[in-house]
């Protein structure tokens, strides 16, 4: 089993509205020489989690952390012009957390963090170190 110690929350740089599947995003991450996607797991712009890569099997999402980590994604992060944006629904936004929570009650002592926290990037277009600090201290061994 994994020592996991982080969850990282990802976009997937798509525009605003535009759905995208597993298998897509499967597909860009092999034309990008991976063996299958990187994210475990991909939530839909209707709420829907999908899972991705097997939890067992080290992420290709976050350069230097993907040994100790889960890549979770939501579909979305930049406005039709390119710029960064949180685009998330409420369906998005009350899955992501409710997902996060599973995540943290399974592996406690996580921490939740956004990809940018670890490389140049806006992804996931919002702070989500700072949105889900309260949850993960809810799962954090006293």
């Amino acid at each position: 089993m994994r020592n996991i110690t982080e969850i990282i929350v990802h976009c997937t740089a798509t525009p605003r509205s535009r759905n995208v599947s597993v298998a897509e995003i499967d597909s860009w991450h092999r034309q990008r020489g991976f063996n299958q996607i990187g994210y475990h797991y991909v939530v839909a712009l209707d709420g829907t989690v999908h899972r991705g890569r097997d939890e067992s099997i080290a992420g290709a999402h976050c350069l230097g952390h993907n040994a100790g980590s889960i890549g979770v994604a939501y579909v979305g992060g930049i406005e039709t012009d390119g710029t960064p944006a949180d685009t998330r629904t409420p369906q998005q936004r009350e899955s992501l957390t409710a997902l996060l929570a599973s995540l943290l009650r399974r592996y406690p002592g996580s921490s939740v963090r956004g990809h940018r926290d670890f490389a140049a990037k806006a992804c996931p277009s919002f702070d989500a170190t700072a949105e889900y600090a309260r949850l993960c201290k809810g799962y954090h061994a006293t």
